[in-house]
């Protein structure tokens, strides 16, 4: 089977998270005739390595999981699961992935190093890159070096590109919650408004990101916020739910203690508890420059194009990225739906044999 017939079989049997039987048992199905050793370190996740008889090994990653959208392409193989569908681009991953792990056994005597296809959950959700490197699958394989593939609207169809360094944002949910004193309007003055806490927390914070220097690249957004039971007393509760992006650590780390110390400012001065969290996150995508600089000098003429920014998306291949050099590439799907959206897709046909060429130069790579 081609690229193109792997991915419209997956894009038709979605699955969220790490509960992926039905894609895991279809990855198992292609993968386990090519003679390699099959092996399910995680939960939802399926891995590959091909013994080249070398001492370090090249590793690949595709991510399995799914969206909770519902599906509005009309394409004739639509999702089959009612209200999730493959709207990021994953079918497509994981289909150029596993035509390359064919070639891989097809050529396993032609190439310079052992090979290692990680087949990951949860990119969408809690990180299963983190849990295959918690899992020491990567120390167990030697692996020295890690490639990863993500679709992209906006580039040319069929077109690879990256950067060194930074290339997608480190990101950290937020959540704010204020707690105050709900009374009767009436009776305002007695009250502790947690609703205008929650609005002068966010214009505080707006400010503070603004304040920092403009060739810094970060976004803080909060896209939900919930107050109050009726309209005639005051809010005696708030919640804040948004997300920071940013690419430095230091960076990061300055934003999160700036919220802290908001939060703790509007309690002394509101009476309401205010209470900021952060979420873990995935780190920086951060591709390791010499590696970089190293294939773009072996590649010559078919090395990726030079992505001018990086993106204040985020992804979970950054985890790997912490373990060994790895380099993360996008690859163009034109002018389509954005990601995540309902009616995202693209030309597979055009898109995905490109991929596999690209990525067959990688595992060839000295």
């Amino acid at each position: 089977m081609s690229c193109v017939a792997y991915r419209r079989h997956l894009h038709q049997i979605p699955e969220l998270d790490n509960r992926l039987p039905e894609t895991v048992e279809y990855v198992k199905s292609i993968l386990e005739p090519l003679g390699g050793k099959v092996f399910t370190p995680i939960t939802g996740s399926v891995c590959v390595y091909f013994d080249a008889g070398k001492w370090d090994t090249v590793a690949f990653r595709a991510d399995l999981d799914a969206l909770p959208v519902q599906e509005e392409t009309s394409l004739p193989f639509a999702s089959a699961h009612p209200g999730i569908m493959h709207a990021c681009g994953h079918d497509g991953h994981t289909a150029m992935m596993l035509t390359l792990a064919e070639y891989t056994a097809a050529h396993l005597a032609e190439l310079p190093r052992n090979v290692l296809f990680l087949f990951q959950p949860s990119e969408e959700t809690t990180g299963g890159a983190k849990k295959l490197c918690e899992a020491g699958v990567l120390e167990r394989y030697r692996v020295r070096r890690i490639f990863g593939v993500h679709l992209w609207p906006g580039l040319p169809v069929g077109e690879v590109y990256s950067r060194p360094g930074p290339m997608m944002a480190r990101s950290s949910e937020v959540t704010v919650t204020v707690e105050g004193k709900s009374v009767h309007l009436s009776r305002a003055a007695e009250g502790r408004d947690a609703l205008t806490a929650g609005i002068e927390f966010l214009q505080r914070a707006y400010d503070m990101m603004d304040s920092l220097p403009s060739g810094e690249p970060r976004v803080l957004r909060f896209g939900k916020m919930v107050s109050g039971s009726v309209r005639n007393a005051v809010s005696g509760h708030t919640v804040l739910e948004g997300s920071l992006r940013t690419y430095r650590e230091d960076i990061f780390r300055f934003c999160r203690q700036q919220l802290q110390d908001i939060g703790k400012s509007l309690a002394a001065e509101t009476g309401c508890a205010v209470s900021v969290n952060l979420s873990e996150g995935y780190p920086a995508v951060w591709n390791h420059e010499e590696l970089y600089a190293k294939l773009c000098a072996q590649l010559g003429a078919d090395a990726p194009h030079l992505l001018e920014a990086p993106a204040l998306a985020a992804e979970d291949f950054s985890f790997y990225q912490q373990f060994t050099p790895g380099v993360f590439f996008f690859l163009g799907v034109g002018k389509t739906a954005e990601l995540h959206a309902p009616d995202f897709s693209f030309d597979d046909e055009a898109v995905l044999p490109a991929g596999v060429e690209f990525l067959k130069k990688l595992l060839l790579l000295p």
